[in-house]
């Protein structure tokens, strides 16, 4: 369940806010000679000001590939290159997109929420299947599910804390 949480907070990472960071960029994969790769991978990124990512590529050959990628994303940005650099400038976001990303931001936790759930039923299945063995008693078995019931409950609250602030984080305007 630890698992599920920290995989939730990574692919929010990925989401984008309003200020400049790197790790919009973890998920984006580029076609590197017919092979998809991170673009972390392939290039130093950094953030010289609150509104601009550059991206220097280790093999100036991979500029257009990587704005091809930027740019046939979901992230909604146009880069732009001098021919060693690309600068991907941060756009203000607007009302509307500040929705979508908050619309995919609850799609995410609901993914994982449901990721959860699916290990709780796991878990009781296998209680189940000791009590039928005679491993267990009744009383452990129900013991079991509560502990299991209540330590679900707990990681879903976490969810939903986690994806209240970054909704928060979203939809403040600067």
């Amino acid at each position: 369940m630890e698992k599920v949480l920290s995989d939730l907070q990574h692919d929010m990472a990925g989401i984008r806010t309003g200020r400049a960071s790197v790790s919009i960029f973890d998920n984006l994969r580029v076609d590197y000679y017919g092979t998809p790769t991170p673009l972390n991978q392939l290039a130093n990124l950094h953030v010289p000001e609150p509104a601009l990512i550059t991206i220097q590529p280790w093999d100036v050959s991979q500029i257009g590939a990587i704005e091809k990628a930027i740019r046939g994303s979901d992230l909604g940005l146009n880069p732009g290159n001098d021919g060693k650099l690309i600068r991907v400038p941060i756009p203000p976001l607007t009302e509307e997109r500040r929705k979508e990303i908050v619309k995919r931001l609850h799609g995410i936790a609901e993914e994982h929420r449901v990721a959860l759930r699916n290990i709780r039923r796991d878990a009781n299945e296998h209680l189940k299947k000791l009590l039928k063995d005679k491993a267990i008693s009744e009383d452990e078995e129900r013991r079991a599910l509560e502990e299991v019931q209540k330590m679900t409950d707990a990681q879903i609250q976490k969810i939903d804390q986690v994806s209240k602030a970054k909704e928060k984080e979203i939809l403040e305007l600067k």
